[in-house]
């Protein structure tokens, strides 16, 4: 099915007519039915095999028991304290990941629902940090007076049966040997091609509202659904469609007992969620409902009653629309609602039914205190109708969001360069900016508990929240919507909390003490930094599922590139929080566990490695591996290609001071005054179990890149004396670089004498293709950026599995992988993603579209590992996997950015800047120095720190 040079065939290789037969396609090609020419493709009957999880081997494992213990230690301690450890190895979820993933619901950062391409709503992320994946189950009716089934293929595993009055009693007649699924982010497309009914073809359309610089819609919870139905009998068709809900946040929730349909009431543990399902009622459809049943039907219809009503009669009692208060549920019943829409199709006649779902969480509360509004709330308010009107503007805009989505992929999908595997790749990798735990905030301040955090919220988690619902049903504008609410959240009782009234230092009686018990009782101050000019909120994306670790920097870095070039008012306002949080200190102090040895939370000067995961912006650098103030890539990677791409001045003036104080920072690390920074044996940098020694092609290429970068911003900002100082620090490191590192073809891993010292390291360029992508001049010759692309080519992609995996992190001279830890024998797909926009920035279109069709062939295609819409960090060349939904991936926009660069950087000065910039005889004489904190390295002091020393 999938070639291994894609890139030279420009026939369609996935064409829609393999999947779906010719007449099926033209019948449905009505009202958007029929699936797009370019799409991931799978039939509903595919095998959805069980993922394999990566494991370390006896030797990596020797190596990493003290941290191991540590780590289960930490992890025990995190767990008594009601919270989830941002890293957690041990525990494993109850429902294993298997390759049954498709294109998630919604806009971003309002709580996800992901949704399998069998049908199946899957992953919940409606907590922020919490990923549920038991699936919740939904079935429509897609039968007449003959036939009845689910539109899903075999029986749900995901629930337990409750005896035959459940979801096992319902008719499950669909085999999916004639239906298929087809995807292109933020849309999906499922086509019953003649079953369960022969004489019925149906497209289920889904349309969420991701719309590129739309700041409002794309923020909005809420999803489409649009099935067209085309009669090929001879007789007319009464076709009954059927949305059912249950009443829960993923997981065994809806088990918890307490739903009943009564007014809204506060919640106790987590703030409220509200779902809302609906149907368009048009003079052909009729739309009728079912406020409540259960799966066993105590007290309600069960689930096998409901089934049987609609297949004697098609639809509900209209009088179901008064219907007043339910009894409530018991302990371990899950309580439903459900939607028909109805309608009569003539022979070879044409229908379009369209379905709802909305959910609203408008409050997001962390662990350790702290609740905010979400974005979508500054349009629809917080209050327990928002549901419905988001429902029902849903039903009345889609139309209007599918020609936004489509004025928007039609110039890359209608491009006939391009390989078909990217065109549609580029769109599904998006997803992780809807199913990776987003959150986005109105931008205001939070609302602050009183009560001590720690103690409050051990107390919270021993008990189990309540849920209550309310049924609601309205019609408005030929709209119909039954309205479910479910309640499961925070204490937020009258007088126990108190509004921020301003962008200030607040100091937070629950700051008072370090989470883990070592060092500090000083309170710290809260960072509450505007977003810029216009407010677009506050938003957040996890590094990963299983890393609950918020904007991961060193991972954002890769990852960027979606947000800089899709939403770049969002990317501006993720690196004004970490500007602001480059000039802050927090002093409590906390264990790392790579050692055992301990250091204050955040060291002013230093980038953090993450706004946090408990009580983000405030409580940052949540990964206590190791102490990243120590790490040398996060600094190097900060700010200037956004500056660039932007051309805001107003942005650079703001993050300038940060930026000196991060370029600053680092010269400590340049321990023998060369220019040039140094690694300090320890895995300090992304690659956080890979040890460098010296000078290393990556961290060293970082730095030179920034220090290009930041002599530039300063020449376009007025700093002469900044920019003439970094530029001569780039001429003297450029060229410690080159002669410590290249060996004629490659650069070296490092500059040590381990055994490693010479391997090829797949992303030594990341410098390089960064400059490139800022439009700043190349660090080194064509010649020789364009010998280390070909060896890293030949030797990390091409020797692997003739590059049908991705391109390996490390590569010995010899051709063999390099053994020297778990992730220097991984492929990296973000890597892998951004190595090849480094080969297209370079003129080198084959080999970066065959290195990044790796990745493609492996995780995307059918005869892949299963890894569509879960994309790992990364896999072995086995290909068993490292953290599912992970940040990284979203790199393959850097592909598209190498190709298209935005207009700043298109029509940035031909003439080389740091060619603008004289260099004064002062300025070769000496180096001034900022006053940011320094750390010691072997216990020594540097007096000219502006902090205590704690030697």
């Amino acid at each position: 099915m999938v070639s291994g040079n894609l890139f030279h065939c420009r026939r369609n290789s996935w064409p829609a007519e393999e999947y779906v037969g010719r007449t099926a396609l033209q019948l449905l090609d009505f009202d958007g039915g029929s699936p797009p020419e370019q799409a991931w493709r799978r039939r509903l009957n595919s095998h959805a095999n069980l993922l394999k999880e990566f494991s370390v081997t006896f030797m990596e494992a020797m190596r990493m028991m003290s941290l191991g213990l540590r780590l289960w230690s930490y992890v025990r301690e995190e767990a008594s304290h009601g919270r989830k450890a941002p890293i957690d190895p041990f525990t494993k979820e109850k429902c294993k990941p298997s390759a049954s993933q498709g294109v998630p619901l919604g806009g971003m950062g309002s709580g996800s629902i992901s949704r399998g391409f069998r049908g199946e709503f899957k992953n919940w992320h409606i907590i922020p940090g919490l990923c549920e994946t038991s699936p919740i189950f939904v079935s429509r009716d897609g039968g007449n007076k003959k036939y009845s089934s689910v539109l899903s293929p075999g029986h749900h595993e995901g629930l337990k049966k409750c005896n035959d009055s459940g979801i096992s009693s319902w008719d499950w007649n669909l085999s999916g040997q004639h239906s298929t699924y087809h995807a292109l982010f933020p849309r999906a497309w499922t086509v019953y091609d003649g079953e369960p009914d022969p004489d019925l073809k149906i497209s289920c359309r889904q349309i969420s509202p991701f719309i590129p610089h739309d700041y409002k819609d794309s923020s909005l919870p809420t999803s489409v659904f649009v099935y067209t139905l085309v009669n090929t009998g001879k007789d007319r068709a009464k076709v009954s469609l059927l949305m059912t809900w249950a009443n829960s946040i993923g997981g065994f929730s809806h088990h918890s007992g307490g739903h009943f349909n009564e007014p809204f009431i506060t919640a106790k543990d987590n703030p409220p969620v509200t779902f809302a399902i609906a149907a368009c009622e048009t003079q052909n459809v009729n739309v009728t409902v079912l406020p409540v049943f259960g799966l066993s039907g105590e007290g309600h219809d069960s689930a096998k009653q409901m089934w049987d009503k609609m297949k004697q009669n098609g639809h509900f009692d209209r009088e179901n629309f008064e219907a007043g208060t339910s009894m409530p549920s018991s302990s371990g019943e899950t309580l439903c609602a459900a939607v028909s829409a109805s309608t009569w199709v003539e022979p070879h006649g044409r229908c379009t039914v369209v379905f709802g779902l909305s959910w609203s969480s408008p409050k997001i509360k962390f662990q350790k205190g702290c609740t905010y509004n979400r974005r979508y709330t500054e349009f629809y308010g917080t209050s327990e109708r928002s549901a419905v009107n988001l429902v029902h503007d849903a039903l009345t805009k889609y139309r209007i969001w599918e020609e936004e989505i489509e004025k928007w992929q039609n110039p890359i999908l209608k491009n006939e360069k391009l390989p078909e595997w990217y065109k549609f790749t580029l769109f599904n990798e998006l997803y992780f900016l809807v199913a990776g735990g987003t959150v986005w905030t109105d931008g205001q301040p939070p609302v602050i508990d009183e009560k001590p955090s720690p103690g409050s919220n051990q107390q919270k988690s021993s008990k189990r929240g309540t849920r209550d619902t309310k049924q609601e049903s309205v019609k408005d504008n030929h709209v119909k919507l039954t309205a479910e609410q479910v309640t499961n959240g925070g204490d937020l009782a009258t007088g126990e909390v108190q509004s921020v009234s301003k962008y200030a230092a607040v100091h937070g009686p629950q700051m008072a003490k370090a989470t883990n018990g070592i060092g500090s009782q000083e309170p710290i101050p809260y960072l509450l930094s505007k977003s810029g000019p216009e407010n677009v909120g506050k938003f957040l994306y996890l590094e990963g599922v299983e890393y609950i670790m918020w904007c991961t920097y060193d991972v954002h870095f890769y990852a960027s590139f979606a947000l800089l070039d899709l939403f770049p008012k969002i990317e501006l306002s993720i690196q004004r929080d970490f500007a602001n949080a480059v000039l802050y200190e927090d002093r409590r102090r906390m264990k790392f566990l790579a050692d055992g040895t301990s250091g204050i939370r955040k060291v002013k000067g230093a980038v953090p490695h993450d706004l946090g995961t408990h009580d983000p912006w405030h409580e940052m650098n949540a990964y206590n591996i190791h102490d990243t103030s120590k790490w040398k890539d996060l600094n190097p990677k900060f700010v200037y290609r956004d500056f660039a791409a932007t051309g805001d001045m107003s942005f650079g003036r703001d993050v300038w001071p940060a930026v000196c104080a991060a370029m600053d920072y680092m010269n400590q690390f340049d321990r023998d005054g060369d220019g040039l920074i140094e690694n300090d044996g320890f895995p300090d940098q992304t690659y956080d179990a890979w040890t460098v020694h010296g000078i290393s092609a990556y961290c060293g290429g970082l730095w030179l890149a920034a220090l290009q970068a930041a002599a530039t911003m300063a020449h376009r900002l007025g700093d002469r004396p900044f920019a003439e100082k970094y530029k001569l620090k780039f001429i003297q490191a450029k060229a410690v670089y080159e002669a410590k590192l290249w060996n004629g073809s490659y650069f070296n891993y490092d500059s040590g004498t381990s055994s490693n010292s010479r391997s090829i390291q797949a992303d030594q360029l990341a410098g390089q293709w960064y400059a490139a992508s800022s439009g700043l001049p190349p660090i080194f010759d064509e010649n020789k950026i364009r010998s280390a692309l070909q060896k890293i080519f030949e030797f990390n992609v091409m020797k692997v599995k003739g590059g049908r995996l991705g391109a390996v992190n490390g590569m010995t001279p010899n051709g063999k992988v390099d053994e020297t830890c778990m992730q220097s024998r991984e492929i990296w797909t973000g890597v892998t993603y951004g190595v090849a926009a480094n080969m297209l920035l370079h003129g080198m279109e084959h080999q970066g579209f065959t290195t990044a069709e790796g990745i493609f062939i492996a995780g995307w295609s059918e005869e892949g590992y299963g890894y569509w819409f879960q994309t790992p960090e990364g896999w072995t060349i086995d290909g068993h996997y490292r953290s599912l939904i992970y940040m990284r991936p979203l790199a393959i926009w850097a592909m598209q950015w190498a190709r298209s660069p935005p207009k700043a950087i298109l029509d940035a000065p031909k003439v080389n800047l740091m060619d603008r910039i004289h260099l004064s005889p002062q300025m070769i004489r000496a180096m001034n120095e900022i006053n940011v904190r320094k750390i010691a390295p072997d216990n020594r002091c540097f007096p000219s720190s502006a902090f205590r020393c704690e030697c």
